[in-house]
């Protein structure tokens, strides 16, 4: 398996946790522990998962390259 096809797949699996958990604790902050928002939450999921994915393309390289010159300069 090549370094980009173990990225992209890193990549997926993360926004999916990512997404799902964020989704989850932001509309408990916001609705508290009710119905509405377990009802909202799927919906907030489905919605939240492909912008997270989208915006760690661009994101995640400039996160490695950040790190790695944080973890050279040691």
């Amino acid at each position: 398996m090549s370094n980009k096809h173990t990225l992209l797949i890193a990549q997926v699996l993360i926004t999916l946790m990512m997404a799902f958990s964020m989704s989850g604790i932001m509309g408990l902050i916001a609705l508290g522990p009710t119905p509405e928002w377990l009802a909202s939450w799927p919906k907030s999921f489905i919605i939240a998962w492909p912008i997270a994915f989208c915006l760690t393309l661009p994101f995640g390289k400039i996160a490695f390259a950040i790190s790695g010159r944080l973890t050279a300069a040691k």
